[in-house]
């Protein structure tokens, strides 16, 4: 077993403020996106002008936190807020869904493409590699909170979540199994994908594909849900979720390459 460094998730209080690893784990990722998608647009010479880009990041910023707010509500637990509607805007309890935020993203970066006269696929590719980074650091964000553990078991690396009820088992410290194929393997797949020209889209998709691929390999590990279990038995939410990425990922990326030679 190893120790679980059980981290405060407040990292600084201020009377009444408390400023949270998860949430500074956001304001990174924009951030590394910001930068990202500037010196990817300059090498491959797309115009985006500094206020351009400053207005990209708000629309997904927007897009990612409603994305991900309503995601979780309609994905995860719709019962218990049509129960509770005062409880639909208190995000400060946890419950985001990352297939929510990609949801509202995709829908934040449309609306952009076509008030900015951009092509939509043109901006998707240059912004796919900037994701996982986002995707890493959010998983170390759960790490600290000690949320979205793994499953009971014996391997030498287990932990104990006892603080946030995983109880006194040893379980897969799945966080971080995430933080590096969602973050590190992922960043890798999708940086090497854009590194030359490929068919417009294709990096986007290959995202697509990938992070389906690495989320539905660690929910094999991940504890489901308390509240939903394992669906029909055998399938949890984010396996449901993410196979059907890795099957549209696929499709598309043959789809776009065979709309690109057609064209050659």
């Amino acid at each position: 077993m190893l120790p679980n460094p059980d981290i405060d998730p407040v990292l600084l209080r201020l009377g009444p403020i408390a400023i949270r690893w998860y949430g500074l784990m956001y304001v990174f990722g924009l951030t590394a996106a910001f930068f990202m998608i500037k010196a990817r647009a300059a090498s491959r010479k797309v115009t985006l002008s500094l206020d351009d880009l400053h207005d990209l990041i708000l629309y997904a910023a927007v897009g990612v936190i409603l994305g991900g707010r309503l995601g979780y509500i309609l994905f995860y637990n719709l019962p218990y807020y049509l129960e509770s509607p005062a409880k639909l805007l208190a995000v400060w309890e946890g419950g985001m869904s990352f297939h929510g935020g990609l949801l509202g993203v995709i829908v934040a970066v449309g609306v952009f493409c076509r008030r900015k006269g951009q092509t939509y696929y043109t901006i998707a590719d240059l912004a796919a590699p900037a994701v996982p980074i986002g995707l890493g650091l959010g998983r170390l964000g759960n790490f600290i909170n000690g949320e979205l553990y793994g499953r009971a078991t014996d391997v030498p690396w287990c932990m104990v979540f006892a603080r946030t009820g995983g109880g006194p088992l040893c379980r897969h410290p799945s966080q971080l199994y995430e933080a590096f194929l969602e973050g590190v393997l992922l960043f890798a797949l999708v940086w090497v994908m854009g590194r030359r020209p490929r068919a417009p889209g294709t990096v986007f998709w290959a995202f697509i594909a990938g992070y389906g691929a690495c989320r539905a390999f660690v929910e094999l590990f991940r504890e489901p849900d308390a509240h939903l279990g394992l669906l029909a038995g055998w399938i949890s939410m984010g396996q449901a979720l993410s196979l059907p990425m890795l099957a549209l990922g696929l499709f598309m990326i043959w789809l776009v390459q065979r709309k690109q030679s057609r064209q050659s």
